[in-house]
């Protein structure tokens, strides 16, 4: 390829939490950071003008939705990788971001330990979660998915998880809309949506259930 280190683009909106990553892959003989971003537009800025071998996305940016990168870097910059870090359920996101284009998938807990071996494994050609992802990932893909353990918020699209997520985080329905550049009746319409697929009777439900989910990565069925 006429080089001999790998160029990695970090999207994260956490200040120190990017300082250290950049850092532990600087430390790395043939791994170079060649740019950072907090956001989805800045990060596509830097990939059109950078041409990273692999993008770290964080899939929870404060501006815009890591998973929309992700998509697009899978549809229009097809050469260059993408590894998600989450700090949430591993059973619920990391099977959707593969299923996206990501290559591979990390909890942000386990970044510190995991993030270099993830970045080489990818590199390698390899797609990096855990082997219980992996299992259920290759099951998905033979039509025998183990139901038995899915997650209810598997019924729910994307773009209502994403909504799910900005409720919990303490939204209201104008700043959800106001940040998605939609119709307050749009998010409206996916609230409702949202509130039947997972079996919530009314808005404080919604509320109360996405705000536990956020803060704790588990939602349980509504009894």
């Amino acid at each position: 390829m006429g080089k001999d280190y790998l160029k990695i683009l970090i999207v994260e909106d956490h200040p120190i939490f990017r300082m250290g990553m950049k850092e532990m892959i600087e430390h790395e003989p043939d791994m170079s950071v060649c740019g950072d971003a907090e956001n989805v537009d800045t990060a596509l800025e830097l990939i059109e003008a950078q041409k990273p071998d692999l993008v770290i996305v964080d899939l929870s940016l404060k501006e815009s939705n890591g998973m929309d990168l992700v998509k697009e870097i899978h549809a229009h910059h097809k050469p260059i990788a993408s590894l998600v870090l989450s700090m949430h359920d591993e059973a619920l996101h990391a099977e959707r971001c593969i299923m996206a284009g990501a290559k591979g998938y990390i909890m942000k807990q386990e970044a510190s330990e995991s993030v270099v071996l993830a970045i080489r494994r990818i590199m390698a050609g390899h797609i990096h979660v855990s082997p219980t992802i992996m299992s259920h990932i290759l099951n998905t893909f033979q039509k025998q998915p183990n139901l038995a353990h899915e997650s209810p918020l598997k019924r729910i699209s994307d773009r209502e998880l994403e909504i799910f997520q900005l409720i919990g985080q303490g939204l209201s329905s104008k700043q959800i809309a106001n940040q998605l550049n939609v119709s307050i009746k749009t998010i409206g319409t996916y609230r409702e949506r949202i509130k039947e697929k997972l079996s919530l009777k009314n808005a404080t439900e919604l509320v109360r259930h996405a705000v536990i989910w956020v803060e704790t990565g588990v939602f349980k069925e509504p009894v």
